[in-house]
């Protein structure tokens, strides 16, 4: 049978609300007390009744984490970033995956009986759009993610997509770049990290006085290094002259640098690369590859500690005592490496 709060008292030879006190890391507990406490946890294997727990307090000490695919390296990163966050907090993560896109899946995950399990919820959706705004609005604390969806009635972290991409546009402008690609279009999206990213790629463009040519826009519905590689070689095969690829995540980027390699093109001697994202493996691809920081550790940070003041309350559900719903931003930050330099 598995150890419970009096098999702990008996061995540290404690009441059973001391050893309830270690557990809720209560701060008057003498130091010598708590290290018995904790010994004897150990020794027994003790695991708390999680359940048990949130019913005494309304409260289960677990938070949601909804994301399209871990197989896609930013998720999984800002997943890692998300955990560790929530571990300063002693809050625990349930990760849930709603499958690359699948609005019906997100949908169904806002009324999920797993969440009963948690005291709130992180959301990033791709499938869900500006309609489904009404669909946020749901009976327990929320905290949305990316760009699919403005102006709703949670509160919501996200990046500085138009100005980061206008960035990395004026980086590759800066070397003397004119004949721009860009990879990951989507074609009919009204909203979304490829909209916005696009925006600041083409402001910068105008700002520089160099012609938007829509030859130089690739569409990949997904993200991932198969649909950068396959961009890239339709456009070589295509023979639209261009100097500059900017993938619109660093996947897209990392299999764009593949195929030009493949093609014999030098990088960045006859095409510059850049990417987006920020992940970890862009500091070992071959060259290492120019990137956009978006902001992924302070999203995540942002997002844990909004959740947690929404559960203690501190301001509350938006909408229910006036505490409206905000807007929250990540810095970003370009990171130069081989595949630009100059």
């Amino acid at each position: 049978m598995p150890a419970t709060l009096h098999d702990v008292a008996a061995l540290a030879n404690v009441s059973i609300k001391t050893v309830s006190n270690v557990v809720h890391d209560y701060k008057h507990v003498r130091p010598d007390t708590r290290e018995r406490v904790l010994a004897a946890i150990k020794e027994l294997g003790y695991r708390p009744n999680i359940t048990a727990r949130g019913l005494r307090s309304g409260r289960t000490g677990v938070i949601g984490l909804a994301l399209p695919e871990l197989s896609l390296s930013y998720f999984a990163e800002l997943a890692d970033s998300v955990i560790r966050a929530a571990e300063k907090r002693s809050l625990v993560v349930l990760i849930e995956q709603t499958g690359g896109g699948d609005r019906e899946r997100e949908i169904e995950m806002l009324s999920s009986p797993r969440l009963q399990l948690t005291d709130g919820l992180i959301f990033s959706p791709l499938g869900m759009g500006m309609a489904d705004r009404e669909l946020l609005d749901v009976p327990y604390p929320l905290v949305l993610l990316g760009e699919r969806i403005f102006g709703g009635p949670t509160d919501h972290v996200t990046m500085r997509n138009v100005d980061a991409a206008r960035a990395a546009t004026r980086h590759l402008l800066e070397r003397g770049r004119r004949r721009i690609a860009v990879i990951g279009g989507h074609e009919g999206e009204d909203m979304g990290s490829a909209t916005l990213r696009l925006r600041g790629y083409r402001e910068a463009l105008a700002e520089a006085g160099v012609p938007f040519d829509e030859r130089l826009i690739l569409p990949a519905r997904e993200w991932h290094r198969h649909d950068g590689a396959r961009a890239m070689r339709d456009l070589l095969a295509a023979g639209t002259p261009f100097d500059a690829v900017f993938g619109l995540n660093d996947t897209l980027a990392l299999g764009a640098l593949r195929a030009l390699q493949e093609a014999g093109v030098r990088i960045p001697g006859d095409v510059a690369v850049i990417g987006f994202d920020g992940l970890d493996e862009t500091q070992y691809s071959l060259p290492t590859l120019t990137t956009v920081d978006p902001g992924r550790d302070e999203i995540a940070a942002t997002a844990v500690r909004v959740l947690a003041e929404r559960i203690e309350g501190r301001r509350g559900a938006p909408g229910n005592d006036g505490a409206g719903p905000r807007e929250y931003l990540a810095d970003f930050r370009l990171i130069e490496r081989e595949s630009t330099a100059s």
